[in-house]
């Protein structure tokens, strides 16, 4: 007796790709600030005729228009051109924050963290120290003793935010030390360095460059207010403190010397602020915290 088969045909059943989520318009508003001011305090002074210190003496605070659009200042230097270059100063100082903070404080937060005991009390006794001093202060002693440099301003902002780095790196470390895929590691007779290494650094990076945000706006602020207080670059070189304090005398007949660079720090440290919390809270479309 034969049995026929019988064949269920198998129809394609298709497959739902999720679509990729649009990052919201906040956060691309404030990526294409940040974007425009670096290009431009990176390509503008390439051009020929960019000169933030030259004067055009016949056209002292005019006012804005074609040929100075966002006006001269007082001795008829162009504001445009001296906020780009105080853009260039600001992120100039950002970037040796980041460089001090992130290397000094990840490397004493991961110490602190991974080996403890005597260890993370000497460490947090330092940070607690550092974080107790007038930071402000100190380096207005400091500039006054070394002489006003972009150098010396970005390592000193940058080691009082070494403690900062250093509690959040350490509180990540602790927290993914109990976690089983590096315990497992340690059972395996995994050395520590090189738990550290593969198992530990990549999930406390992207927190801790999540936070190099904050620290960023705490630099470019900084830089600002040690210029308006005549502790930055020497004039004429521009800074953004630097142009603002030079415009404070003149605000009733020529605001926009002051206004100019104030709106654009303003903004900048606004999008700088808008995307570390956008990155914080995991919002769609950034990258989020570090996980186990």
């Amino acid at each position: 007796m034969s049995t026929a088969e019988t064949v269920v045909p198998v129809t394609a059943v298709p497959v739902r790709v999720p679509a990729r989520r649009r990052p919201p318009a906040g956060v691309l508003t404030a990526a294409a600030w940040l974007a425009l001011v670096a290009l431009a305090a990176l390509l503008l002074p390439l051009l020929p005729g960019f000169d933030p210190l030259h004067g055009d003496f016949a056209h002292p605070s005019a006012a804005p228009g074609p040929g100075h659009w966002l006006g001269t200042d007082a001795a008829g230097r162009d504001v445009l051109q001296r906020t780009v270059a105080g853009a260039r100063a600001s992120f100039t100082v950002a970037g040796l924050t980041i460089l001090v903070g992130l290397l000094g404080g990840g490397t004493l937060g991961l110490a602190a963290g991974w080996f403890r005991g005597p260890l993370d009390k000497a460490i947090g006794f330092a940070t607690d120290l550092l974080m107790s001093v007038p930071s402000l202060i100190l380096v207005m002693i400091a500039v006054s003793l070394r002489g006003p440099g972009l150098s010396v301003i970005g390592t000193l902002i940058g080691l009082f935010t070494v403690p900062h780095f250093t509690r959040v790196v350490r509180a990540l470390v602790l927290s993914l030390s109990e976690r089983g895929f590096v315990q497992a590691a340690r059972m395996l007779g995994t050395a520590p360095l090189r738990i550290l290494r593969r198992e530990i650094v990549p999930h406390v990076a992207p927190a801790a460059l999540t936070f190099a945000f904050t620290a960023t706006t705490v630099a470019i602020v900084a830089e600002g207010s040690l210029s308006f207080l005549g502790f930055g670059l020497r004039p004429p070189e521009p800074s953004w403190g630097g142009i603002i304090a030079e415009g404070r005398t003149t605000l009733g007949s020529a605001p926009w010397i002051s206004l100019a660079p104030a709106a654009v720090l303003c903004l900048t440290v606004l999008a700088l602020n808008y995307l570390g919390e956008q990155l914080r809270s995991g919002a769609p479309g950034t990258a989020k915290g570090a996980r186990g």
